[in-house]
């Protein structure tokens, strides 16, 4: 198989560094830099990699000079996706007006908006009180 870019191959880890590994695929070696290696984060690439392991690498590009760019969570069999729950929003809605939650907010509401009356009622009262012994000093 020649090589190009999106084909996947196997190869062998020839060396590490601490910004990627070097592996040789069909007698050249490419870098698979450290943010290739896994879906997660990578801080060491030794917890993933030892020298002489056989890897599935998938060939992200080749330039002009020759250096070839691979990785490893590219070449990975893709993560099954999740299927969406689909909810039934009209039923949901008609559940949430059977229930007595409406009449327990209104009742929130109610106590609120007496608390609050008091509450101004009382900051109007104190305002009064020193606007009133305020003129007489």
């Amino acid at each position: 198989m020649t090589l190009m870019a999106g084909n996947i191959l196997e190869g062998t880890v020839v060396n590490i560094t601490n910004f990627g590994a070097f592996v040789e695929i069909e007698g050249k070696t490419g870098l698979v830099h450290i943010s290739e290696v896994a879906d997660s984060f990578v801080k060491d690439i030794r917890q993933h990699l030892t020298e002489q392991d056989k890897v599935k690498v998938k060939v992200i590009s080749i330039d002009d000079n020759g250096k070839i760019s691979l990785s490893i969570k590219q070449a990975s069999v893709p993560k099954r996706t999740v299927k969406p729950v689909e909810i039934d929003w009209a039923s949901e809605n008609k559940k949430s007006t059977n229930n007595h939650n409406t009449a327990g907010f209104e009742d929130i509401m109610s106590r609120f908006l007496k608390d609050s009356e008091e509450r101004l009622q009382d900051v109007k009262k104190n305002q009064d009180f020193k606007s009133r012994n305020g003129k007489k000093s």
